[in-house]
């Protein structure tokens, strides 16, 4: 059994001391605040797998979302897919969906380039980084209509936290000028 070190305790919002933090995991902690968007949160060591993050999910009651950084064949449009983390990804199906050639899985470098973040830290927030729009933000209905809160990282995959799925649509979303597609797997 795979076993995640975890800080059992969990928080309400950002971190008391943010000397041992990254500053996109910073800049998200302020962002959340400038917006009052009220957030949950655990610090545990870095998870790459939605499997990995059960313990997590069961801590903050929630379910964490899977974070899905995708391209078309030809890497000049690219995707960030927010899905339930136990739904299967079916690529053709998305790609149907959003007339696109055939999606995959985007390499780490466009990752970084567009949202500051490394793989197994992909997160809906990451989006604050992209300043240029490169990244539309697809999300899965059943996201939309049946989880009052997500779980998601704050740009880093060492802690996770419980947003109100509302504040990312109505107000997080907006500030950062990046609207979303509804999409159905």
């Amino acid at each position: 059994m795979n076993r995640l070190s975890m800080n059992p305790n969990v928080y309400t919002g950002r971190p008391a001391d943010l000397s041992n933090r990254l500053p996109k995991e910073i800049r998200t902690y302020e962002l959340l605040d400038q917006l009052e968007i009220p957030y949950e949160r655990v610090d545990h060591e870095a998870v790459f797998t939605i499997e990995g993050c059960h313990p997590i999910d069961r801590l903050l009651n929630i379910q964490i979302c899977k974070n899905l950084f995708l391209c078309n064949a030809q890497r000049t449009r690219f995707y960030l897919l927010m899905m339930p983390g136990e739904k299967k990804f079916k690529t053709s199906v998305l790609s149907r969906q959003i007339g696109s050639s055939r999606l995959s899985f985007a390499e780490a470098e466009y990752m970084e380039k567009f949202l500051d973040i490394t793989p197994g830290s992909v997160s809906v927030l990451g989006l604050m980084n992209d300043k240029e729009n490169q990244v539309q933000l697809l999300i899965d209905q059943e996201v939309i209509k049946e989880h009052e809160f997500i779980g998601c990282h704050p740009c880093i995959n060492t802690s996770s936290l419980k947003i109100r799925t509302a504040d990312i649509l109505e107000k997080f979303l907006p500030h950062i000028q990046h609207p979303y597609i509804p999409v159905h797997e």
